[in-house]
């Protein structure tokens, strides 16, 4: 060995221990993160369910823990519900988990256990299902980049605990839902497959098996995300596109719409259809009191060509389709 490699060779000894005494370090202030993070996210759950007790609404996330140390940030809990008998709320499912990982600490993915229960004023007692439910989150301040929400086997039917038989209302092969910030709007597209409807929840009407998709944006929606309004008053969207189909029949909505101070609502909508003979086919079984009217309307339509569009426009909830007045929309709370 040369002079030269020997003395290389000695620094190499020499900066092995600094090296391993540094990531000693590194892991020990790791480790002092992880625990320290897990700590509050203990306290700050339990100081959330102290808070909503004071306000008289009960809430818990049964066996809530933390847990996948090292590699991992994950919470548990084996059943989650909410009660708030003051405003007639209460939700209720199965078991949560959450999870980040050091290899990817900026995303968030999470799995529900059905059925999800739920109570509102005005609404029956329902009870949601499925098969798989996987939720992921983009983290980023102060909101996230995306959230996704993607559910497999999804079905929907009145609460089987409720006196009343059940209802079955739809049941879908899957849905999704994605959000994500925009400048200072908020982007929606989602979609579902193989939605299906039973008779009994559209009294006794029939419709075939449908598809949909859809991508929507609300205008101003980060700012009213954070106020959280109770109105649809003063809001507004832009509608890139709303599908709907079935076989062959297609039916998509684009254009701006808006509510509003009084609840009036505006827009200037575009509706193109695909086959208008099938679509008017599917709305005289699913409408057969109107067949006449649907099958002599789309007939006229049929004479644009085989994909047609139509202006809907509605001006103070007054709605005009084509040259065809539609009738006064009711102004929306």
């Amino acid at each position: 060995m040369t002079s030269s490699e020997q003395v290389i060779s000695r620094r190499r000894r020499r900066l092995l221990p600094w090296l391993l005494v540094l990531l000693v370090l590194l892991f020990g202030l790791y480790s002092g993160g992880w625990f320290y993070l897990a700590d509050k996210i203990k306290g700050d759950f339990g100081q959330t369910i102290a808070e909503l007790s004071a306000k008289g609404i009960e809430a818990d996330c049964a066996n809530f823990r933390v847990s996948g140390y090292p590699l991992r940030l994950a919470i548990d809990c084996d059943g989650m519900a909410y009660e708030d008998d003051a405003g007639n709320i209460a939700a209720s499912a199965g078991a949560l988990t959450a999870m980040t990982s050091l290899a990817r600490p900026l995303v968030a993915d999470a799995t529900l256990r059905g059925p999800l229960r739920t109570v509102a004023p005005g609404m029956p007692p329902l009870w949601l299902d499925w098969d798989n439910l996987n939720a992921s989150a983009k983290l980023f301040w102060p909101l996230p980049r995306k959230i996704s929400l993607v559910a497999d086997g999804f079905s929907g039917q009145t609460d089987p605990s409720d006196e009343s038989d059940p209802v079955q209302l739809f049941s879908a092969t899957k849905a999704q839902v994605d959000l994500e910030p925009n400048g200072q709007d908020i982007a929606y597209t989602g979609r579902f497959e193989d939605l299906e409807i039973p008779p009994e929840a559209l009294n006794g009407r029939a419709v075939p098996p449908l598809d949909g998709a859809g991508a929507v944006t609300l205008k101003n929606g980060v700012a009213l995300v954070r106020s959280r309004p109770k109105s649809l008053r003063g809001q507004a969207i832009e509608i890139a596109n709303l599908e709907l189909s079935s076989g062959e029949a297609h039916i998509s909505v684009s254009g701006p719409a808006a509510v509003d101070a009084d609840g009036l609502v505006d827009a200037d909508l575009v509706i193109k259809l695909r086959n208008p003979q099938a679509v008017a086919a599917i709305l005289a079984t699913a409408i057969p009191e109107q067949a006449g009217k649907i099958n002599q309307g789309f007939a006229a339509l049929a004479m644009l060509g085989s994909e047609p569009s139509l202006p809907l426009k509605v001006v103070k909830g007054k709605a005009v389709l084509g040259f065809i007045p539609l009738g006064n929309i009711k102004p929306i709370d």
